[in-house]
């Protein structure tokens, strides 16, 4: 069966939702092409109006600056995220089974044709374990964290939390470790991709190889 997804963003991201319009589903679906293939510091809303035949003023009427661009497409992501493990997760019983397909999810690249929408999940993904920090490593953050536009990102690793305390009600840390295992399946990843050195991924097998460590790193800790 194939779907369509649709995700409320928080407003607060955004001065006119993107959603709302052709051009502005076109400005979202670029800007996660150029920020994959580019990189968040070389993006640009200069490079983003040449993509899709339009202006910067035309952004401008969309978001407040890039940043905001990249909060948007994080939001939408982890809003993804969520959806996918509601799915994945609503026919398994088996708590240490709920566990390991988490992992896999956070762990493993998304094939593109997964569910139906306009935005490319594999370059989603990349721009995730690559740029996700940057929303939040600001300066700013307290002020901009008053508009709870974290919430899906909080939301997720809650999700991640009850099901870590379904497992073992004793452990007095679910909530970190929920993060920890959302961080270091980033950072794993990427690691593996660009210093393997500070990996123990001798076989160049970033997905795999982070799914194997954080199996051994929670369940070690839980059990």
């Amino acid at each position: 069966m194939e779907f369509k997804l649709n995700f409320d963003i928080n407003e607060k991201i955004y001065l006119r939702n993107p959603e709302s319009s052709e051009i502005g589903k076109l400005m979202i679906k670029k800007a996660i092409d150029l920020i994959c293939e580019l990189g968040f510091e070389q993006f640009t809303f200069k490079k983003l109006a040449l993509e899709i035949n339009s202006t910067e003023a035309t952004i401008y009427r969309y978001f407040e600056n890039k940043h905001r661009i990249l909060l948007y497409i994080l939001n939408w992501y982890w809003c993804f995220m969520d959806f996918l493990f509601t799915v994945k997760l609503e026919n398994i019983s088996n708590d240490r089974e709920k566990l390991k397909l988490i992992i896999k999810l956070l762990s493993n690249e998304f094939l593109d044709n997964l569910y139906h929408n306009e935005y490319n999940k594999i370059y989603l993904n990349k721009i995730v374990i690559a740029e996700s920090s940057k929303a939040y490593l600001v300066k700013d953050i307290i002020e901009i964290n008053k508009n709870e536009v974290f919430k899906p990102y909080k939301d997720l690793s809650g999700k991640i939390a009850d099901v870590i305390s379904l497992y073992n009600p004793n452990y007095k840390f679910p909530r970190s470790l929920s993060t920890t295992l959302i961080e270091t399946s980033h950072n794993q990843q990427f690691f593996s991709m660009y210093l393997p050195k500070l990996t123990d991924d001798i076989h160049h097998n970033g997905s795999e190889f982070t799914r194997s460590f954080l199996e051994d790193f929670v369940f070690k800790i839980l059990d």
